[in-house]
């Protein structure tokens, strides 16, 4: 197996005014883990990786049931989120209610939140302690 001539990258999806996103992403800096930051208020949530996603997490720990975007949206709209297809539908076209951030690591695994210890043990197996 070939090693990368560049570092390998991992992208923080999020919403830069997110307290949590700015923990994260100062964690990352902090342990100088080259990242890159994708906003989902600019470039909306990635069609192409919202079924990954779904698929490694689930709708529960992606979908913020909790957050003000999900409490704004009227009860039809938020009665017709059954499934990972519904939610999936809502994702797309309100990014906000996913919940920050989603970080994507080099090995295509996700995580969602912020969480230091989950961070350090994630970098850890990559090794990408700095």
């Amino acid at each position: 197996m070939m090693a990368a001539m560049n570092p390998p990258i991992l992208t923080v999806y999020g919403i830069p005014n997110c307290d949590t996103v700015k923990k994260a992403r100062a964690w990352l800096t902090e342990h100088a883990l080259a990242h890159q930051f994708h906003d989902f208020k600019k470039q909306g949530a990635p069609a192409e990786l919202l079924p990954k996603w779904l698929a490694q997490v689930g709708e529960p720990a992606l979908l913020n049931r909790k957050g003000t975007t999900w409490r704004k949206l009227d009860e039809t709209t938020r009665a017709a989120v059954i499934d990972e297809r519904s939610a999936s539908a809502l994702m797309l076209a309100q990014p906000s209610v996913i919940k920050r951030p989603v970080v994507l690591w080099p090995d295509q695994r996700v995580t969602v939140g912020f969480n230091a210890e989950t961070f350090a043990a994630r970098a850890g197996a990559l090794g990408l302690e700095a």
